[in-house]
Order: C-alpha cells, then sequence, then structure tokens
C-alpha cells in the first residue's frame, strides 16, 4: 500500500523511480495474497497483529545499517501514533475484505481514495475543488458501486470494508506527507510498526478479557506462521519501493502507474485462488481508473499553473 511524497531528486533519476514503482505494482498484491491465505486459519487480528510485529524485527536491521533516525520530536511522535493508528485500520478493513472477496474488486473499490483526498483537501485545509474534478469524484464513486453491488450480493457488508480502507488510507497518505519532510522511509515504516504493535496491545488484552471472538489469537500450523512472515515481508518491500519511488520521481508522475496494481492483483488473484472479477467489476474498474487518472491529471495541471 502506497506510502510517503517525498522532495523528489534530479530529473536524471526519474526512470529509477518509475522503476521502483513498478515494483510496487508487482510486489503489493502480494501481501493480500499471503493475507487472503493466513486469514482462512487465524483471524483477521492475528493477521494484522503479524504484519505490524514481523515488520519490526524485518526492519530493524535496516535501521541499524542506515543510522537512520531514532530520537523523535513531539510532533513526529504524535504524527506517528496518528499513522500507525490509521494503519492498522486501513490494514485490518483491508484483511476483513479479502478474506472473502476476490482481490482485484477489493482493491478496486480501496482506489476511490484519489477522491476522498480531494474531499479532505477541500474540508480539511479549504483547497479549492473545481466542477471538473467534483463531476469526475461523482462518476468513479459510481464505478465504485459497480464493483460493490455484485460483490454485497455475494458476500453482504464484507464489500463495504474495502471503502473504509480507502478512507482510513487516505488520511494515512495526509499524515506520511507531512512526516517524510522529516523522517526517511526507513525511519517512518520502523516507528509505525512498533507504535502500531504497541498500540494493539491493549486491544488483545482486553479482548483476550472479554473473550471476543474477533480478538482471538491462536497457535497456527507452521504454514500459517510462514503466510504470516510473507504478509510482513512484502508489505515491509512494497512500502519501501514506494517510498524511494516518491523519492526519485515526483509524485505526478509515479501516481498514474499505481493503477497497474489492478492488473497484478487480478493475475495473482486467478493465479493463487482461481478468482476473476466479473464483467461489471471490470467496468467499474475500468471506471474508477479512468475518473482517478482525469484527477491525477488535473492536480498535476493546476500544480504547474
Amino acid at each position: 500500500m502506497p506510502a510517503p511524497a517525498l522532495v523528489p531528486v534530479p530529473m536524471d533519476r526519474v526512470p529509477l523511480g518509475v522503476l521502483y514503482m513498478v515494483l510496487f505494482c508487482l510486489t503489493a498484491p502480494l501481501i493480500d495474497v499471503a493475507a487472503k491465505m493466513a486469514s482462512q486459519h487465524v483471524t483477521v487480528t492475528q493477521v494484522t497483529l503479524a504484519r505490524y510485529g514481523f515488520q519490526v524485527f524485518l526492519m530493524l536491521p535496516l535501521m541499524m545499517l542506515a543510522g537512520s533516525v531514532w530520537r523523535l520530536s513531539p510532533v513526529m511522535l504524535r504524527l506517528l501514533v496518528l499513522r500507525a493508528v490509521v494503519g492498522l485500520v486501513s490494514t485490518y478493513s483491508f484483511v476483513a475484505a479479502v478474506q472473502a472477496m476476490p482481490i482485484a474488486d477489493a482493491l478496486a473499490i480501496v482506489f476511490v481514495e484519489p477522491f476522498i483526498l480531494l474531499a479532505l483537501g477541500f474540508l480539511l485545509f479549504g483547497e479549492q475543488v473545481g466542477p471538473r474534478r467534483i463531476i469526475a469524484s461523482l462518476i468513479g464513486f459510481s464505478g465504485a458501486l459497480l464493483v460493490i453491488q455484485p460483490n454485497f450480493a455475494v458476500f453482504g457488508p464484507v464489500a463495504l470494508w474495502p471503502l473504509v480502507t480507502a478512507v482510513a488510507f487516505a488520511f494515512y497518505i495526509l499524515v506520511t506527507r507531512r512526516l517524510s519532510r522529516e523522517l526517511p522511509p526507513v525511519a517512518m515504516n520502523f516507528h509505525t510498526a512498533w507504535m502500531a504493535v504497541l498500540i494493539m496491545l491493549p486491544v488483545l488484552g482486553a479482548g483476550q478479557m472479554l473473550d471476543l471472538p474477533l480478538l482471538a489469537l491462536s497457535w497456527a500450523a507452521p504454514v500459517v506462521w510462514v503466510q504470516l512472515l510473507c504478509v510482513a515481508l512484502a508489505a515491509t518491500v512494497a512500502h519501501l519501493f514506494i517510498s524511494y519511488a516518491l523519492r526519485f520521481a515526483p509524485s505526478a508522475t509515479v501516481a498514474p502507474l499505481h493503477y497497474l496494481e489492478i492488473v497484478s492483483a487480478a493475475a495473482f488473484g486467478w493465479l493463487f485462488f482461481r478468482d476473476w472479477p466479473n464483467l461489471t467489476s471490470w467496468l467499474g474498474i475500468a471506471i474508477i481508473t479512468a475518473s482517478g487518472l482525469f484527477i491525477i491529471w488535473r492536480e498535476h495541471r493546476i500544480a504547474r499553473m
């Protein structure tokens, strides 16, 4: 899933940024593949905890090798806590979705995130939103409804989880953009991971005391632990790829490439689970993608004026 928008370096590094973005689009769906497999045997809560818990240990050697930022200012600390919270919500809701839904369908609904960012920019920061972008957003949401409708008929309210992911991820992007001015990618992802684990611990403790099935943890079979480790490994690699993509190339250059993830998500969904979006879902995916690309193009054009 996407992370920081960092200050771009000279233009001769743009091809490297594009390469990192393509690598992100190829690896990010592997997070969902491993999460979907593991969630058939353990709770969504356990998958979410493993995603961040294992990431702490995976990122620790990188922190040491990079000599990265260990001391945090009060402002960075607050922002990282917020990033961890919305990251947890985004991860939990998306794993809950792909536990039942095809990965490509769930991801397509999450791609309404650019439209939510547009709305948040207007509501939180008073950014001007022209009629063309409003129309594009409405069209994009109509595409999301085309994807939600057949999935809602089959899976029920589970089909709404990706919308929760989209809202949480929009906040995640806003916080990440702010943090990227002060923290490098390795430090940002490491600190977010251990904070997410600390936030989950009291919630899990309350769940065990109250015997809530949704918060249950279990000692799974070895193959499931491998799947949980793969969730964290794929997440760590994918987030580093997109972080460095945005470090080497402007966000306006790499953002349209993000829609390539739909292709790899559909391919992996068919390869591992024989899931394939139906015709209505593909129509919705096409509408969401076209509307999202238009929003990105308009943002880029306005920024250059």
